[in-house]
């Protein structure tokens, strides 16, 4: 006799019941995604976030490159090319293309609809319309560039030279030199990946990318009946302190901008040299170093970027007046850097440097530090004088120079007819048509 319990039998009315109750679940459920969905639009994880910079754009065309006097945007990018165009037409060409993209990146564009058969007009990675971000493309030209490949050792600038060792650097040549460098400059990572791009689509057959770095500077809130501050770098402090106005025309004319007349070739007239080096910092080795003689070693407060004898950082330190270093010491970084003295200011620069961070290093340190940018009407009087006094600074044994070069940053396009190296070819006896 089986023990196995018989089910009930379910009652037509209990049926039905049971019947509409997983109906209902089963609406529940597949409704449950959509409105869940619908509530969460504004605070999904995965939403872009929201900016009303897009629309930023600094002019293209004028005298002078933009990205320069530019205010410093949030995010930057060296990247340097070996040129392989082939003949003096190729190079004609070369340049022409590339003013005419950095024309259309930085003021943003909509990419036309092609045959899906064929690679898009556009990589896609800032969306169907490019906005201009604030994206600003800065060209210039290394040593290397005024070889016998093309005729132009004639038309060299007067002090551009390939970059060279200083006593603490340990360059890799991986990350050394280039035929050209393009500086990008914008509101985003992404704009100034997306050019890079771009211009590596534009021109396969004449460029090749030696190297690059990004690198960022972080964003402060306004303060209300406050000057503006330096950006601080990864050693903490303000970084650009003492720099000269950018919004100085006169100052710019005397510090930045080649002028005419110089001891430069003519067509050089409202370009400048630029000075890039990518510094490492040992930031585990810093952190550890006594706040007292992190400041000695810059010789600033490092709350407030002050000098030692001043209550801001725009106050001027006088080292006229402390002249064996008892308030600031003689080897303090800022007081090598510029003496402040008669002399010294004709070794002004121009710093428009980035933080940097590439991950970690082999022997497990945080691979980060500087993207120093400099950019100076005399390049021997400017970054090279003001390096060969830092020689020997308490600081090099926090920091140690990977990569850089050297580049003269050419005049700029001065309209739609015109295009960036014009003058230099023009100079050289290149035929531009």
């Amino acid at each position: 006799m089986s023990n196995r319990k018989t089910p009930l039998s379910l009652s037509p009315d209990r049926r039905s019941l049971l019947l509409a109750g997983g109906a209902l679940a089963g609406a529940l459920s597949a409704g449950a995604p959509q409105r869940a969905l619908a509530q969460s639009d504004s605070t999904n994880v995965t939403n872009a976030p929201i900016s009303e910079k897009q629309q930023q754009r600094n002019p293209f065309y004028g005298a002078h490159q933009a990205g320069i006097v530019t205010p410093r945007q949030e995010f930057g990018m060296i990247a340097t090319f070996d040129v392989i165009a082939s003949s003096p037409p190729d190079l004609v060409r070369l340049f022409r293309t590339l003013t005419a993209r950095f024309a259309l990146l930085t003021q943003g564009w909509t990419p036309p609809e092609l045959d899906p058969r064929l690679p898009p007009p556009d990589s896609g990675l800032l969306g169907p319309v490019v906005e201009p971000d604030n994206l600003t493309a800065t060209l210039s030209v290394g040593s290397s560039m005024f070889d016998e490949r093309f005729g132009l050792a004639k038309v060299k600038p007067a002090v551009l030279t390939r970059m060279t060792s200083f006593k603490n650097d340990a360059l890799d040549p991986a990350l050394c030199h280039g035929d050209l460098s393009i500086q990008f400059s914008s509101n985003s990572a992404d704009a100034n990946i997306h050019a890079l791009r771009d211009i590596l689509k534009s021109l396969p057959d004449l460029l090749v990318l030696r190297w690059k770095q990004e690198g960022y500077v972080p964003a402060l809130p306004a303060k209300p009946g406050q000057p503006p501050e330096s950006a601080r770098n990864f050693l903490g402090f303000r970084d650009g302190s003492a720099n000269p106005h950018a919004g100085d025309p006169a100052a710019m004319n005397e510090i930045v901008w080649v002028q005419p007349g110089s001891k430069e070739p003519a067509w050089a007239a409202g370009g400048t040299y630029q000075a890039v080096r990518i510094i490492r910092n040992f930031v585990e080795r810093w952190d550890r170093t006594p706040l007292g003689e992190q400041e000695r070693i810059i010789g600033r407060r490092k709350p407030s970027g002050a000098p030692f004898d001043g209550k801001t950082e725009a106050d001027v330190p006088d080292f006229a007046a402390d002249p064996n270093g008892k308030i600031t010491p003689i080897d303090a970084h800022i007081r090598l850097a510029n003496p402040r003295t008669p002399e010294s200011r004709a070794n002004l620069i121009l710093r428009r440097p980035f933080n940097y961070s590439n991950g970690v290093s082999k022997s497990g340190q945080l691979e980060m530090g500087l993207l120093f940018i400099a950019y100076q009407a005399d390049l021997e009087k400017g970054f090279i004088t003001v390096q060969h006094r830092l020689d020997g600074e308490p600081l090099e044994e926090y920091i140690n120079p990977i990569g850089g070069g050297f580049f003269y940053t050419l005049p700029g396009a001065r309209d739609e007819q015109d295009f960036l190296g014009r003058s230099m070819l023009e100079a050289a006896g290149i035929a531009l048509s």
